[in-house]
Order: structure tokens, then sequence, then C-alpha cells
């Protein structure tokens, strides 16, 4: 069955093959959970995304559950055969039978693994009445290299609330042009329109260009940059390109820079759909020169991504703790380079998707160091929809715990520097 075409299977059998060689990539390759890997198009490919989603999701549970079950370690790939089946069973709500069939089809499927159907078999057939087990087992810990750091800085118990957010996948969100066409959804206090999900581009306003997706907390960060209306700003590491898209419907004449040809591509693509401009630059910015200085600058520096999480459960296992070091010191010599392109009085907003304090709240305070002539401005979180407890050193600092009974948000740290006139 394992190099039968896809179209020569139950769907669900297609998925579950195609989650299982999805979990390998990440797992074993060392690659991103969407770079495409299951051998699948369509309604099977979303499936098997998902499935290997929320296997990595809830990995750390399903081995617990596991391990109590079997006296060693089997073979790696009937293992993920197993926590794909605990996961769909348990979180899921798939009927145990077809799951448990299926599984023991999958452990067939390759000669090295045909002889181990019988322990899949049993082990899976085994958890009936399992239910309260699963349900007491705690959210799977972080890495060690990012525990450690998060529990001095927020302190256990919001690291253990940050874990447990991490176990609800991330909604839908889309920043709305003004008067635009929308779907039905929540809208948050920061501005943002909020949606159980739905298929991107069947929902209303898609093909009218009134919308882009963008999570909440990512959508702050332009905020703090007050009326661009006007105004020179450069997005710098602009890729996706969701500030992009923000700064321009603000009526901002926006550089779009990044490094990333393919990255820009997709930038170009959205603007063209929502009908926005902007010059579109495919340079590194440690060796571009602009024309003139800016009037505003924003760095959404590239970083460990640890605040996205919830919405990218392969980063612990890809992420390692020497990346940390690196990406680091991009930010500071990013940002110094900023610095150079940034007009006298100029403003300039740093901002990373990470949860950790050196990928913000330290670069921040280095950065007023090193520049006496730069001054960090005091923001009230109240003023972009955001509660108290966000006010952070030189910016605000959100993390995935907050607005549990909403839905979460993206960790983000963002600060906003201002430099002498």
């Amino acid at each position: 069955m394992e190099d039968r075409p896809a179209r020569d299977l139950p769907e669900s059998l297609a998925a579950r093959r195609g989650a299982l060689r999805l979990l390998a990539h990440v797992l074993r390759d060392g690659r991103m959970l969407g770079d495409g890997a299951s051998g699948l198009t369509g309604a099977p490919a979303a499936r098997a995304l998902r499935l290997a989603g929320l296997v990595l999701r809830h990995m750390g549970r399903a081995d617990a559950l596991l391990k109590a079950r079997m006296q060693r370690q089997p073979a790696a790939r009937i293992r993920d055969i197993l926590r794909l089946a605990v996961v769909e069973i348990f979180v899921d709500g798939a009927a145990p039978h077809g799951v448990v069939n299926d599984a023991v089809a999958l452990a067939r499927a390759t000669p090295r693994t045909v002889k181990q159907a019988g322990l899949v078999n049993a082990v899976l057939r085994g958890l009936g009445g399992a239910e309260a087990e699963w349900t007491a087992l705690p959210p799977p810990a972080l890495p060690a290299w990012l525990r450690k750091p998060l529990a001095k800085a927020w302190g256990r118990d919001r690291l253990e609330a940050i874990e447990a957010a991490h176990l609800t996948p991330a909604p839908l969100d889309l920043s709305v042009k003004p008067g635009g066409l929308a779907p039905d959804g929540v809208t948050l206090p920061t501005g943002t329109l909020r949606l159980d999900g739905g298929q991107v581009s069947a929902l209303p306003g898609y093909a009218e260009g009134t919308w882009w997706v963008q999570d909440a907390a990512a959508a702050v960060p332009v905020r703090l940059l007050g009326d661009v209306a006007g105004q020179r700003v450069l997005d710098l590491c602009a890729a996706p390109g969701g500030k992009t898209m923000q700064l321009a419907a603000a009526g901002a004449e926006v550089t779009a820079l990044d490094v990333s040809e393919a990255r820009l591509k997709r930038v170009a693509e959205n603007l063209t759909r929502t009908g926005l401009s902007a010059t579109v630059v495919t340079a590194d910015a440690m060796n571009w020169t602009p024309p003139a200085p800016f009037d505003a600058i924003l760095l959404d520096a590239p970083c460990t991504a640890t605040g996205t999480i919830r919405r990218h459960p392969d980063l612990p296992h890809l992420r390692e703790a020497r990346d940390v070091e690196a990406l680091t010191r991009m930010q500071f010599h990013l940002l110094d380079r900023a610095l150079t392109m940034l007009a006298p009085g100029g403003r300039l907003v740093f901002c990373t998707c990470s949860l950790l304090p050196v990928e913000g709240e330290h670069q921040i305070t280095a950065a007023l160091k090193r520049h006496p002539d730069l001054r960090a401005t005091a923001l009230d979180p109240a003023a972009y929809g955001l509660p108290p407890e966000t006010q952070s050193p030189h910016g605000l600092r959100l993390l995935p715990d907050l607005w549990p009974d909403r839905g979460g948000l993206d960790g983000f740290y963002m600060a906003l520097l201002t430099k002498a006139a």
C-alpha cells in the first residue's frame, strides 16, 4: 500500500498515510510541516496537514498514554502510527474502529513494520475506557532550551498557561480595509476581525480584496507608528506582507524590502489582490541603501518565531538553543542598520514574534545604550485595545495565553523608538 497512488486508496487512509509522511518530514528530516511532503493534493492534503499538526500539538500527551502500555519503544514509523491513532480518537473524535483498522493497515504497508501490526492492534484496542486518563494528562512541555528562559522571564504559572494555550489551534484573523466587505465574525478590541475558520478564498470579500489574513497580534505593531498617511515608510523584512498592506491601506508610501524573492512574490500577489500599492525590493537590508532616509521604519526582525507555536506546532521540534544566538545577533545588526536609514525625528517600530526577552525587551534595552540619540516611547496598552498586563519595559508584550476566552493571540514584543531630530 505504501507505494500505491493515493487515488487508489480510500480518502481516510490516503490522508493518514500523508500525515505519517509529514510527521517523518518534521521529526526525522527536520523540515517545516508546510513544505508539502504529504504527496497529496486537495482535501486529502488538507486533512493530512491538519492531522499531522494535531499529532505534533499533542505528541507529549500521546507518548505518555502509550508509554504505560508498551514495554519498549517501537520503531519510529510505528510510534507515529500509534500517535496518530491516539490523537484521532481522543482529540479529533474519530470512530475508534476505523482508526484502528487503518493504523493496522499502515503498519502492514511496509516490510520493516509488518511484524509490528499485531502490536499496533493490541495497543490501540487496549485504549478503550482511557478517556479520563487522557483528559488528566497535562499539556506537552516545551523543550528545555525554551522552557527554562520562559519560566525565568514569566514565572512557572504563566509558562504552564502558555503551554496550555498551545493545545488550541489559532483562529482565523483578518485585517479589513475601512468599510470593506468582510465575512461575519467577531471584532476584537484591537480592531482585528476574528473567525472560527473557513476556506479563505471562499470567504466574502476575498475576491474583492477587502481584507487579508493577519493574526491580531501581528496587526498591532503598525498601529504604533500612528498616522502614516503621505509618509515614506520602509517595511523591513516585509514578507509575507500583512504589515505592508496595513501601511499602504493607511495611505503611506511604502517600500517593502525582503531578502527572499520567492516570499516577496507572495507579497506582490497580495498587493494586487487587495488593490494596494507598494515598492517591492528584493535585497539584503545590510547591503541596501535607500535613495533617501525614511520618515518611519517597521522592522519585524527574523526570530525564533516561538510566539507562533499555536499555529506552527512543528517549531518546538525544529528550533534549537543555538538558533537563538544567531538570530539575536542578526536582530542587533538589523536594528542598527535600520537606524541609518531613518530620518532625524523619524519613528521606528521594532518587533518580533518571539516569546523570549532576548529577542525583544533585551534588544531594545541594549539599543538604547548603544544609541544616545534614541528614545523609547511609553506605550499605553489601552490605546491599542490591549489589557494593562501587556505593558512591558520599553514596549508591549503579548503572550499566547492572553484572551483565552477569545481564542488567544500570537506571542509578540513591540517597541516604538524615535530618533533625535
